[in-house]
């Protein structure tokens, strides 16, 4: 049990740490970060429950006031922005990450998480995000989602990346990842 709570603060952490690296904000508001990597090696390392537990813990965090989102932003005011899908869209997108990870029918762990990361980290946050953007930008969702196209690019390269970095894990500790615990075997 301590080791879980442990690792989901570590992952949690590990989002905030990555909002270190310096945001490219785009005209309309919505900045390209480092920070869905960190959703997505949540899900993908800690499975559907804990991932999306660090997520939370994370979400909590920031909307307590602590400046953990990229360019120190925090407080209850990231919900009246144009990323407010995407930032509460960690949660469900760590969730889903880890789902597939620890269902998918995929013996390969890197392979497993790079396509839960896609699904969870691409998909289901990009529905949530392109809501956001619809809602606070008050643009319809076909112009959101032409908005959120810019993003995808690089989120395919973080789901590869957490594919691999999984795949490291799956060699070096074994016992530390959610698919290792969901295939045994």
């Amino acid at each position: 049990m301590e080791r879980g709570v442990a690792h989901v603060a570590l992952f949690a952490a590990l989002i905030a740490a990555l909002g270190v690296v310096p945001p490219i904000t785009l005209g309309f508001g919505v900045p390209i970060t480092a920070q869905t990597l960190g959703v997505m090696l949540a899900g993908a390392a800690l499975g559907a429950r804990r991932g999306a537990a660090a997520a939370t813990l994370f979400v909590v965090l920031v909307l307590m006031g602590l400046p953990l989102l990229s360019g120190g932003r925090g407080g209850l005011g990231v919900l009246a922005g144009p990323t407010v899908g995407f930032f509460l869209g960690m949660i469900p997108a760590a969730a889903v990450t880890g789902f597939c990870v620890e269902r998918l029918p995929i013996r390969n762990a890197g392979l497993a998480a790079g396509l839960g990361a896609f699904i969870g980290g691409v998909v289901v946050l990009y529905t949530f995000g392109i809501v956001g953007m619809s809602v606070v930008l008050e643009r319809t969702l076909s112009e959101a989602f032409v908005l959120s196209l810019v993003f995808v690019p690089g989120d395919i390269l973080k789901a590869a990346i957490t594919g691999l970095l999984v795949a490291a894990l799956a060699k070096t500790r074994p016992q530390a990842i959610a698919w290792n615990r969901a295939h045994r075997g």
